[in-house]
């Protein structure tokens, strides 16, 4: 199999892409006029405005679909690959028990102005997600939950009172890189708070975040789109309770 693969649209290696944005200009023809251009100063040769749909009277959102040359090298691309096993909930309980000796507390919030809170109770409220039971369920680790909108100063503080073990954030409001903001100010807040080697284990979630980028954040784990609750606890018991890979 070739290690240097382009796009596929209708027929294999034709190099076809759809790409939507939206362009602050009423929808009109000089509008669609205007998506072609930066589309074509985009590399899409030919490119066509597939669909065009008015946002309120100053901004039109765009689908563009056209062709690039441009080829992706799969020997270059660099992932994070999982270096811990895939743990059951038995096997989770039975390593948190018998290294551990007591149960593992984990503080999860989102933090700042960021009111969302479905992917930090997916991954903990015991409803779960993609089948998959949160850490609510596993019997030897206790789940504090705080919600939505919590202060980088509140969070620190319950972390202490809990003695957490590890601290989970979910980010989802993404504009002007709040995500990165909010992590990077709990990130130092808790370097702060903590003599070195003492602070909890400091975990990041959310759609926008980039997994290689965790040292650049600050935090211990990066966790992205479609993570499992299974996932984050085989993570937590690999560094926290020594399992052995």
């Amino acid at each position: 199999m070739s290690s240097v693969v382009r796009p596929y649209g209708d027929t294999t290696g034709d190099g076809m892409v759809q790409v939507s944005f939206t362009l602050p200009v009423p929808h009109d023809a000089r509008a669609e006029g205007a998506a072609l251009q930066l589309a074509t100063k985009m590399g899409l040769d030919p490119a066509m405005v597939v669909h065009a749909k008015a946002m309120g009277p100053s901004f039109t959102f765009f689908v563009v679909y056209g062709r690039v040359t441009h080829l992706v090298n799969l020997d270059e691309v660099q992932v994070v690959e999982r270096e811990y096993p895939l743990l059951s909930a038995k096997e989770v309980n039975l390593a948190v028990r018998s290294r551990l000796r007591r149960k593992l507390v984990v503080v999860g919030a989102t933090v700042g102005t960021d009111a969302h809170t479905v992917g930090l109770d997916a991954i903990l409220n015991v409803k779960g997600f993609a089948g998959e039971k949160g850490l609510e369920y596993y019997r030897e680790i206790r789940v504090v939950n705080m919600g939505s909108q919590v202060t980088v100063d509140e969070l620190v503080e319950r972390a202490r009172v809990e003695r957490a073990d590890a601290v989970l954030t979910s980010q989802v409001v993404t504009q002007k890189d709040a995500h990165v903001h909010h992590t990077q100010e709990v990130t130092a807040a808790f370097r702060a708070a903590y003599p070195a080697g003492e602070r909890p284990l400091l975990v990041v979630g959310g759609p926008r975040f980039d997994p290689a980028k965790a040292g650049e954040y600050g935090v211990d784990r990066v966790f992205g789109k479609g993570t499992t609750p299974r996932e984050v606890a085989s993570y937590l018991v690999h560094v926290l309770a020594g399992s052995a890979a």
